[in-house]
């Protein structure tokens, strides 16, 4: 029974052998996506914020809270990567591993292998795959990396940003703009002091914000999640966000947003290969041809080495 056979059937070997073709940009894991995309209904949930936020924590427990509801879960872990093997260091993974015995759960960490946006472009794609697996629900946290961090929204049907009061978060996310992309707002680690406050700083700014899609009015939840506490209220705010989407008809055209991002990480990562032709950069340097003139050359020879 080859690979195909096996992930229709549910084989979790499958999968993960799946992903690694995915990720690893093999022709075998394209077939496999050309047969696969487009399946599955799962609730897609991006969870973004600083580093030190708690974000896999917080995933570690609505992990826990969807499991006791009987859904099934996958979790995608972007990690951020090594700058010599551009592999994933698996943190996030390991604070998750009380999970692994789980056959509802299913975990995964990838590199974010340097895209500006915390995610690379690969995780479009082992998203699809997760989905067509059939997962009621699929967790992406990010790196966490600020203001370039905005490619989740485009990826997730609901995006929470995660605060906590005592780190200078929330003026963070005012300078960069990463309020604009949150659907669900957390504060974790409520218990620290500035609490009360950054909810009354958050609710107020929120009513100056540009209008959301449909009049969403983004929730502000709170949750200490080594305690386990806010996990219930935080899912509920993320079903209201996935209800008020089906109902005004937004999710189509988000998943084709998230198409959108797929092609254009794939045209970045050609990119990004090629110019490590130094021959050709020097050629910029010394001004015999312009960075579009270089751009356009590398793009049609991608082009005809892709087909």
């Amino acid at each position: 029974m080859n690979v195909s056979e096996r992930f229709r059937e549910g084989d979790k070997r499958a999968l993960a052998r799946a992903l690694t073709w995915v990720e690893a940009g093999l022709p075998e894991g394209r077939e496999l996506l050309k047969r696969l995309r487009g399946q599955g209904t799962a609730k897609i949930v991006g969870l973004t914020g600083s580093p030190g936020a708690g974000k896999s924590t917080l995933a570690d427990r609505l992990i826990e809270g969807i499991r006791a509801r009987g859904e099934t879960v996958a979790v995608l872990a972007v990690d951020p990567s090594s700058p010599f093997t551009g592999g994933a260091i698996l943190g996030d993974r390991i604070r998750m591993m009380r999970h692994h015995k789980d056959d509802g759960v299913f975990i995964r960490s990838m590199a974010s292998r340097g895209a500006l946006g915390g995610l690379a472009g690969a995780t479009v794609a082992a998203l699809n795959l997760l989905e067509a697996f059939g997962f009621d629900w699929i967790l992406i946290e990010t790196v966490g990396v600020g203001q370039s961090e905005v490619d989740i929204a485009r990826v997730a049907d609901t995006t929470v940003l995660v605060l906590t009061p005592a780190a200078g978060d929330a003026v963070q996310a005012f300078k960069a703009g990463v309020m604009e992309i949150a659907d669900v707002i957390t504060i974790n680690k409520f218990d620290l002091p500035g609490g009360e406050r950054l909810v009354q700083e958050l609710k107020a700014t929120l009513e100056f914000a540009p209008p959301r899609p449909a009049g969403w009015q983004v929730p502000v939840t709170t949750a200490i999640a080594a305690k386990g506490e806010g996990t219930q209220a935080l899912l509920e705010a993320i079903e209201a966000h996935h209800c008020h989407m089906v109902a005004h008809g937004l999710l189509e055209a988000h998943r084709l947003e998230r198409a959108r991002f797929e092609v254009v990480s794939v045209i970045q990562e050609w990119g990004r290969r090629s110019v490590q032709d130094d021959a050709l950069v020097r050629q910029v340097a010394e001004g015999h041809l312009t960075p579009e003139e270089a751009a356009e050359r590398l793009l049609r020879e991608a082009l005809q080495a892709a087909h």
